[in-house]
């Protein structure tokens, strides 16, 4: 194990853990001259994160609007944010955009941002060499009702296993991604379901085995891992909500372009951020693992719903509303 780069790693966790709770929290609203952004730190917030560093956010929303940010480690956090107006809009997994809709249907998605970025891994003396292997294992998420969550639960079906929690085998263990690798040295947690770069991470230097990649992990390539999601109260100002998914775009197609620069942009950030570098070859190999993507596949969102209602986190798998993707089609219809 690279005790070096893991030492790296529980330092950007600690910072982040500080940085999460920074940014505006006062109450405000759309209407108000600044728009708060919220995101996760990691590779699959990357639209998220060129658009900041390229200056897309500002420049679409104008000099008269402040733009502020919010980082989070997981999607509970995030909608909690939403929920108690610290954020207006930004990237965030499905899945807790789910389980808060059915509770109160204010919330929406308005575009995709990552497809896959998701892997199952191994711990090398855990003895798993398949999928069928998780029988009496304990497998790390990032947190419970999490889109991996959902995700493992979907990939478990495909070989009659189900979380201990709702009569199965497999128990399921939250922990946040970047403490995964210490989890793995300590024995604690025999696999992960992860996103990148912590798969690419744990697979090369905590002596991981892949044993779904992101293309067989549950929906695969449609596997939405990460959407841009907001609240009726911003969607009501249509001139801000359109400025955020103008530069959304422009973020997006700048990834599929310059893939390069973008990752250079990604490793800059964090680095702004936290102080700590992330290795470009690392983040390059990871990158690979994921799609950006505006579009939003809703049957897997609906499947989603089902599979969360079936584990006991929602009490309905009725989402409908909760897709609304009229402005970013209009706009990558340009």
């Amino acid at each position: 194990m690279n005790k070096k780069l893991l030492g790296v790693l529980l330092s950007v966790l600690a910072i982040v853990g500080v940085l999460s709770g920074c940014g505006n929290t006062d109450a405000g609203s759309a209407d108000n001259k600044e728009v708060r952004i919220g995101y996760f730190p990691n590779l699959t917030h990357i639209a998220t994160i060129v658009g900041l560093e390229n200056n897309y956010f500002a420049e679409e929303f104008g000099d008269d609007i402040k733009v502020s940010t919010k980082t989070v480690s997981n999607g509970g956090l995030f909608m909690e944010a939403m929920a108690s107006n610290s954020i207006d809009i930004g990237t965030v997994g499905p899945g807790p955009v789910i389980n808060y809709y059915v509770k109160d249907p204010k919330y929406h998605i308005v575009s995709g941002a990552v497809n896959g970025g998701a892997v199952v891994i191994a711990n090398g003396k855990s003895g798993i060499n398949e999928l069928a292997d998780l029988d009496g294992k304990r497998i790390a998420i990032p947190v419970i009702g999490s889109t991996q969550d959902v995700m493992l639960r979907k990939a478990l079906k495909d070989v009659d296993l189900k979380a201990k929690a709702n009569g199965g085998t497999v128990e399921f263990f939250a922990a946040a991604p970047a403490d995964t690798a210490t989890l793995f040295i300590q024995d604690s947690v025999d696999g992960a379901a992860t996103q990148e770069p912590w798969g690419y991470i744990l697979q090369n230097q905590a002596d991981g085995k892949l044993i779904l990649d992101w293309e067989d992990f549950a929906w695969g390539k449609e596997s939405t891992n990460t959407v841009v999601a907001t609240s009726d109260a911003f969607l009501k100002n249509e001139k801000l909500s359109t400025a955020y998914l103008t530069a959304h775009a422009k973020a997006v197609q700048f990834i599929r372009d310059e893939p390069e620069k973008a990752q250079e942009l990604v490793v800059k950030h964090i680095k702004d951020l936290t102080g700590k570098e992330i290795a470009s070859d690392e983040l390059e190999a990871a990158f690979t693992r994921i799609e950006v993507t505006t579009d939003v596949n809703e049957d897997v969102l609906q499947e989603m719903a089902d599979i969360s209602q079936e584990a006991d986190y929602i009490k309905t798998n009725e989402i409908d509303g909760l897709i609304d993707l009229e402005a970013i089609k209009k706009i990558t219809a340009n």
